[in-house]
């Protein structure tokens, strides 16, 4: 099972997110995107098994993975301070993969209904629904 998990700026997100999907889907090959080499590194400390940065690496780990979790400014252009070009959320927009997208106020979108949690909450939300989707 191929999870791609995308992040930007130092990777905080990024590194729980590997974290989580690595204790409960133990099984899994984790390929940590950043959008830049310090989002990158922070995920492959965390325990990615496979890490790319920049836009082709996106576009070519998310054709074919099972699921995609991130920021849910990963769909939007130039979110993420301008870290997400257009070709980013365009590919991760248009794959097939399940998206596990987490709230995050930097990106400039606000999903109405959704409460104001902890990053830690999201984080394990996020990896028990990507566990459930994916019958594990």
């Amino acid at each position: 099972m191929k999870i791609v998990i995308i992040d930007g700026q130092g990777g905080r997100l990024g590194k729980l997110l590997v974290e989580g999907v690595k204790a409960r889907l133990p099984q899994a090959k984790v390929f940590a995107i950043g959008t830049n080499s310090i989002a990158t590194a922070t995920m492959l400390k965390a325990g990615a098994d496979f890490g790319a940065t920049g836009d082709n690496p996106v576009i070519r780990n998310v054709m074919d993975a099972d699921a995609v979790m991130g920021p849910i400014g990963v769909v939007v252009t130039h979110a993420i301070l301008g870290e997400v070009t257009p070709a980013i959320a365009q590919a991760v927009g248009g794959c097939s993969a399940k998206k596990f997208l987490i709230p995050m106020n930097s990106c400039g979108v606000v999903v109405a209904g959704v409460k104001e949690q902890s990053l830690s909450t999201y984080v394990s939300q996020a990896v028990e629904d990507l566990a459930q989707e994916l019958g594990v």
